[in-house]
């Protein structure tokens, strides 16, 4: 049961066919290749230093109950504390939002929805959560590598994450690991297949990412992630 080894290990790594069929559980992926080719149409992060442009995105937040209700809250900016993100911490950042059509889709909702009862039966005395959900592309190219993680190892703040891998197209590395608050590495592993993916208990361990290079430097290469943080109550951000 994979809550039973988030709870043991603070993280677990789930083979793209697994985890299919633990969404499928929750609820219809019914428009996965529409949502899947939204990613075409994410905006440059124009917070990342001049000349660094590899990274793409849109952001929605949401509220989730521990009833399986999901809404989607008007938009509004992403948050973190400088602690979590020496880049970027403490200032808000403002996203283009993630559309209408995928935001409140049915593979969207479902994804939600999943991780409010996966996240939830670990917290059960959580009623509802703040949910944020980002669609990240990691562009490479042979002259500019891309980095999936910027701010190199790091915890987001939150209490618990989902990352899902959507799409790799043309990409060496992105490898991920896991460690403890203390710095040593407690699992390694690569998204490699669309619906690989990974759950973190963040207020139990970091993570990063290597770059990624395009396998056929020719050609251009792209990482598409789903990133989807669980943080108890309706607080404002910190």
């Amino acid at each position: 049961m994979l809550e039973r080894s988030l709870a043991e290990r603070g993280f677990v790594f789930v083979r793209a066919a697994d985890m299919r069929a633990e969404l499928e559980a929750a609820g219809p992926l019914t428009d996965w290749p529409a949502f899947a080719a939204s990613w075409n149409d994410l905006e440059i992060d124009r917070y990342l230093a001049e000349g660094q442009r590899s990274r793409s995105r849109r952001f929605a937040v949401y509220s989730a109950g521990a009833d399986g209700a999901v809404a989607r809250q008007p938009h509004q900016p992403h948050y973190q504390h400088r602690e979590y993100n020496a880049l970027f911490g403490g200032i808000e950042r403002w996203f283009a939002p993630i559309a209408p059509a995928v935001g409140e889709g049915a593979t969207m909702t479902t994804v939600v929805r999943y991780c409010a009862r996966a996240f939830g039966a670990l917290a059960p005395a959580i009623a509802r959560w703040r949910v944020e959900a980002h669609q990240f592309r990691i562009a490479a190219s042979a002259h500019a590598p891309g980095q999936p993680t910027p701010e190199g190892v790091h915890r987001d703040g939150v209490d618990f994450v989902l990352v899902l891998l959507v799409n790799r197209q043309n990409i060496v590395s992105g490898v991920t690991t896991v460690y403890d608050l203390g710095g040593a590495p407690l699992g390694t592993f690569t998204l490699t297949e669309p619906c690989d993916a990974t759950l973190v208990d963040d207020n139990r361990v970091a993570h990063g990412v290597t770059p990624v290079a395009p396998l056929d430097p020719a050609r251009p290469g792209a990482r598409d992630v789903l990133v989807v943080t669980f943080r108890r109550g309706e607080a404002q951000p910190a």
